[in-house]
């Protein structure tokens, strides 16, 4: 969900323009679960532009607070929300830990690598949802940690039901831009045609 479509508009042509969101219909991509895509999200572009990356900054803290007012800790999803859990920790001046995808192999086995006391609120930062799955298994780990988890941050979301589904009775989650207003943005932007919008549509609404 979306609280503010000025700033997805926004966050919508800033990924665009510096090939963070690739578009390609005519050879979709496929992605690590096998679906062929027609879009390609890399949040970690945004990184190597210092004008995109403090505005993703504040908008993420913006709408950390906005969403969930201040937790206790800011902890990023690996690996993609590591960077920018770290920035918006540090835009909010709070205490940052991050949720590995898997156990350690060695030394402590930790999932979570950073300070985060049992008792504590805590607020996840995603670079990405699609199905929800990694940011569901990330805020599993924080509630066995002996943590509440107050919700999901992300920059993109790709609106798919299946994560709405997978969330549903197990946090809510907020996202500063999401697919409807990446591809309106892209048509209005002339990043797409029209015809390629079209298609665009019913790829989402097929899966």
């Amino acid at each position: 969900m979306i609280l503010d479509k000025n700033t997805a508009s926004k966050v919508a042509e800033y990924l665009l323009q510096i090939k963070a969101i690739k578009l390609n219909v005519e050879e979709p991509f496929t992605w690590a679960s096998g679906i062929k895509s027609p879009i390609y999200c890399d949040n970690r572009t945004i990184l190597s532009y210092p004008v995109v990356r403090t505005y993703i900054r504040q908008q993420l803290a913006e709408l950390t607070i906005e969403a969930y007012g201040k937790p206790d800790i800011i902890a990023g999803v690996a690996t993609g929300g590591i960077a920018h859990g770290a920035l918006v920790a540090q835009e909010l001046d709070m205490p940052f830990a991050y949720v590995r995808s898997q156990a350690k192999g060695h030394g402590l086995q930790n999932m979570i690598e950073g300070v985060m006391e049992k008792g504590r609120t805590v607020v996840l930062i995603e670079d990405l949802i699609s199905t929800g799955g990694s940011s569901i298994k990330a805020v599993n780990a924080v509630k066995e940690n002996g943590n509440q988890v107050k919700g999901v941050i992300s920059i993109m979301d790709y609106g798919f039901k299946k994560a709405e589904d997978n969330f549903k009775d197990v946090c809510s989650y907020y996202s500063l831009c999401d697919f409807d207003v990446l591809v309106d943005t892209a048509l209005d932007k002339q990043f797409i045609t029209k015809e390629n919008y079209d298609k665009l549509v019913k790829w989402k609404q097929s899966v």
